[in-house]
């Protein structure tokens, strides 16, 4: 290989945006990494220890176990923060979400198995939100413990519950303060953060997602 062709590659990765993979499973971390390495620089941590290592401010998204042996994803997710590390985290993880996923600092919770399609999607979700303000990224991340929940959680659940309550609360602020800023979402990205609620919508606070919000985005 000539020296041109050596530099273009290490530009065009250097180009790439950073995935850090953490999964415990050896196995299903690398099939991860098979799926993302088209187009993303992935690393791949087998454990929380090892993932503490690879963190740094050039980490983009973390996909993240909750279920690991030693250091568990929630003590990872919580290091991540505490460094100020700027990367959104995904919870890609067997543990069916409760109503203490509502106090976590992840953006995106998928339960597995997840699909190739599923993780890319997630993946590219997250990336395009790193370029958001941290108020449009609360309101996806607020947005997708929502749909988690409301997924998971029969209605009567969440009418009981007040974590949800203060969660679908926090939800209608970020939106009141969201209009002038509403030119900032793309359609897809739009889309994909509320398709869940939007399936959920006969049952789900309609106050929240009433059609006076709606109008606002058919006009981008």
């Amino acid at each position: 290989m000539s020296e041109d062709t050596d530099t273009a590659a290490s530009e065009s990765s250097a180009e790439q945006p950073v995935v850090l993979v953490v999964e415990d499973e050896p196995d299903l971390a690398d099939l991860y990494a098979a799926w993302l390495g088209g187009d993303y620089d992935v690393r791949t941590a087998y454990g929380g220890e090892e993932a503490l290592g690879e963190l740094g401010d050039d980490v983009d998204v973390v996909l993240l176990d909750r279920r690991m042996p030693g250091l568990s994803g929630d003590e990872v997710l919580d290091e991540v923060r505490a460094r100020g590390i700027d990367a959104r985290v995904a919870m890609v993880t067997a543990v069916e979400p409760d109503f203490d996923i509502i106090e976590m600092g992840f953006d995106d919770y998928l339960v597995k198995p997840v699909t190739r399609e599923s993780l890319l999607e997630t993946v590219e979700g997250l990336y395009t939100r790193s370029s958001y303000d941290s108020r449009m990224q609360e309101f996806f991340a607020v947005s997708s413990k929502m749909a988690v929940l409301e997924a998971e959680k029969g209605r009567a659940a969440l009418e009981e519950s007040d974590e949800y309550e203060s969660l679908e609360r926090r939800a209608r602020e970020l939106r009141e303060g969201l209009d002038e800023d509403v030119s900032g979402f793309g359609d897809s990205d739009f889309e994909r953060a509320f398709r869940d609620l939007d399936a959920e919508g006969d049952d789900a606070d309609d106050d929240l997602f009433d059609e006076g919000f709606d109008d606002e985005f058919d006009d981008l």
